[in-house]
């Protein structure tokens, strides 16, 4: 019955993912990780080699269903029904109720940004997968009593920490709550050292074999597509380390009633009317399972003040993991919600009579806990939406019909990534050659219009740029044909230098 019930719900995710589901090709890191991952090569910082040794192995096994971008999409419903599933169980675990575990599989999976990351190539959906999973055997180790604890659940812990923090460096946040977690469990586990050891070294290991893979595929059997040199100590530093974002974390508390207003405004947005029964649903938590609340808690809390602290990209999918966490809070609530009700009945303590009451109650608060969900999807759906983004597809078609042999076109990150795509994975137009902003750095090829003065008359040479000012320099330099659009962001012939320039 547990094992049906995590596998529908896992159903019911995946099937939620595959309906809002990118038909093809992305734009941006979509279109890195649809790349990096058939050709096993390095995404940028921290190079995500976990997401991408998984990928791989998801190209090869799911080429029935499609193109290799089509696949890598096809893995993030996969990693999101993961996730959906294992959160039924590990709900059960808490509350001692199965229904309550369904309901709160199905609504984490259909929270806005969990379902989002569904629907396309995106390495959080794996690390949402990673942290149901971690949640799950740390709870299942606890278990009641010493004597009772496997702790196979706990190497396994540590091999799947080891596993997420090569998919991405964001579950480093997560090592103190772990840390915190296990000795309250086992406060003498110290005094256990071939526990210890083998916990260690059973995270060290998968930690090194994973992140082998970048310097065996940016050395001696190198991919086809290589972020950086990690096959040197600098640039293995570099990439794993992520030291190009460097600065991108401010404090938090510099406007802290904003920082609130945001955090509580993205709450509501993604959990709606049971945004406000959150904090309540801690305290109970707290209270009834503390050293879970410990865990998640602590986990929450470092992870949302770095979310709230990062201003280099898009961090709503860094909330990820606290709202798996928060959908357990509540679960937790709604089991003590079926506790007090069928309580108050006055049926002895497991009695006949008092089970069916119980159950009959798990099922109605079951159902007010997935009621909200149910009414948001329409709305949601529209809002996550992606089967019919065809953009990236046709845009980079037509980029490669419009240039011409041996050309080279200087472009910028969103579009690079499509086109490396379409050229290294689906093999077309080998002829031409690609200058990224990364290439220019990793192979000392100067500036933007160094690069187009060195190809200028020689070859074709085209540009895409994604600053106005940029734009705006280039037309001042250069003779430029747009192509259709209006300055140098779309995709621009390079005609010749202007006159007295």
């Amino acid at each position: 019955m547990r094992l049906a019930a995590a596998v529908i719900v896992g159903l019911v995710a995946f099937s939620a993912g595959w309906l809002a589901m990118l038909p093809g090709l992305g734009f941006w890191d979509t279109a890195e990780l649809q790349t990096v991952g058939p050709l096993m090569g390095t995404a940028h910082p921290t190079g995500y080699p976990t997401y991408v040794l998984i990928g791989w192995g998801a190209s090869v096994i799911l080429q029935a269903f499609g193109e290799p971008a089509f696949r890598m999409n096809l893995l993030s419903a996969i990693c999101l029904a993961v996730a959906a599933g294992v959160t039924v169980d590990l709900v059960r675990r808490l509350t001692g109720w199965l229904v309550l575990g369904v309901a709160a599989g199905i609504a984490m999976a259909l929270t806005p940004i969990a379902w989002a990351i569904g629907t396309h190539a995106e390495a959080h959906s794996l690390h949402l997968a990673f942290v149901a999973i971690l949640m799950w055997l740390l709870v299942a180790w606890e278990a009641d009593g010493q004597e009772a604890r496997d702790d196979r659940l706990l190497v396994a812990a540590a091999v799947v920490f080891g596993l997420a923090v090569g998919n991405h460096s964001l579950t480093l946040l997560l090592a103190v709550p772990v840390a915190l977690y296990v000795l309250a469990v086992e406060p003498r586990i110290l005094q256990r050292r071939r526990l210890v050891i083998r916990c260690v070294g059973s995270f060290a290991v998968t930690l090194a074999i994973v992140y082998l893979e970048l310097a065996l595929r940016a050395g001696p059997f190198r991919a086809a597509l290589v972020y950086g040199a990690p096959n040197t100590l600098e640039g293995f530093v570099y990439v794993v380390f992520g030291t190009q974002f460097a600065g991108s974390v401010v404090s938090p508390i510099a406007d802290l009633p904003l920082t609130f207003g945001e955090l509580a405004g993205r709450a509501v947005a993604q959990f709606g009317v049971v945004a406000p029964a959150i904090p309540i649903a801690f305290v109970v938590t707290a209270i009834r399972r503390p050293r879970y609340a410990l865990l998640t808690g602590t986990a929450a809390a470092f992870t949302v003040v770095f979310a709230a602290s990062y201003e280099n990209a898009d961090i709503l999918r860094y909330y990820l993991g606290p709202a798996l966490m928060a959908w357990t809070w509540v679960a937790i609530l709604a089991g003590t919600v079926v506790d007090a009700i069928a309580g108050v009945a006055g049926y002895p303590t497991g009695s006949r009579s008092e089970r069916r009451l119980s159950h009959l109650i798990a099922i109605v608060v079951a159902l007010a806990l997935l009621a909200p969900t149910a009414l948001a999807i329409p709305a949601r759906y529209g809002a996550v939406d992606e089967s019919q983004k065809r953009a990236a597809t046709i845009w980079a078609d037509r980029a490669l019909q419009i240039m011409g042999p041996d050309a080279l076109v200087v472009s910028w990150w969103g579009y690079s990534t499509p086109l490396w795509y379409h050229q290294r994975v689906l093999g077309e137009r080998p002829d031409i050659a690609i200058v990224d902003d990364r290439t220019r750095l990793d192979e000392n090829l100067g500036s933007v219009t160094d690069v187009i003065d060195a190809n200028l008359g020689d070859r074709p040479v085209y540009v895409i740029r994604q600053k106005s000012y940029e734009a705006a320099s280039l037309a001042m330099r250069y003779e430029l044909d747009y192509l259709g659009g209006t300055d140098a962001r779309s995709l621009t012939l390079v005609v010749g230098p202007k006159v007295g320039s």
